[in-house]
């Protein structure tokens, strides 16, 4: 597990952060200059908070917790959506349902009917005309969009990873109402007091976000391995 070189951060623009005119006074701390109106991230204190936050995720995965994944922006969704499979974490990356968390049970129903639509039309033994077929498909393909990521979540997860928490509050508000840990990446417009573990890095190029979602999930594979080890040593 390869922790992101300086010159990696650097390469992937991790440091660039919003104009000065949209900071946030609270992420101070956490800014190294400003340059030509924009301001620029201190990137010592995002190896800092990585390290912190991998390490956290890591112990997390090693005692068997789920993280669940968010990033609904466009630049992020499908960096986010593939390293969540490769750790086998549940994930939203479409859209953010009101309620997704708050109102689990609701969900929960919804992804049951997804997968008896799924077993419609996959069951031979069970008979379906065309256009019942088609309608099907289009209900499935829907559901499947919006919460095939969480489709094997039985129970709520215990922490949230989340790319850009401005744009992604309302995950956020729901996460830490159920007193769930917060992870993010946070952007000098956003405030970093509002989660448990912040990542200062800039939250709208794929290159940064991809160097730092592939490192935390590099972290998390380490803690199901340990945790598979474990499980083996005790077998034996």
């Amino acid at each position: 597990m390869n922790k992101p070189t300086y010159k990696e951060m650097l390469d992937a623009g991790v440091h660039y952060g919003h104009l000065k005119r949209k900071w946030n006074p609270k992420m101070l701390p956490y800014i190294f200059m400003e340059r030509k109106g924009i301001h620029i991230i201190d990137l010592n204190r995002t190896a800092e908070c990585l390290d912190r936050a991998a390490f956290a995720m890591k112990q997390m995965a090693k005692s068997g917790k789920k993280i669940l994944f968010v990033a609904t922006k466009k630049q992020a969704k499908d960096i986010v959506s593939k390293a969540a499979l490769t750790a086998e974490m549940p994930f939203v990356t479409e859209r953010w349902l009101g309620g997704m968390m708050t109102n689990f049970s609701t969900i929960r129903k919804s992804v049951k009917k997804m997968n008896s639509i799924d077993k419609l039309l996959t069951d031979p033994a069970i008979s379906i005309t065309k256009k019942e077929r088609l309608t099907l498909s289009r209900e499935k393909e829907k559901l499947e969009r919006v919460l095939g990521g969480i489709a094997n979540l039985n129970r709520l997860p215990s922490a949230i990873f989340m790319v850009d928490i401005h744009h992604e509050h309302i995950a956020l508000a729901e996460a830490k109402r159920l007193g769930m840990k917060t992870f993010a990446m946070v952007d000098t417009n956003s405030d970093p007091n509002k989660v448990d573990f912040p990542i200062p890095a800039n939250d709208d190029a794929s290159k940064s976000v991809k160097l730092i979602t592939d490192y935390i999930v590099a972290a998390i594979n380490q803690g199901l391995e340990e945790r598979r080890a474990d499980k083996q040593t005790k077998e034996d």
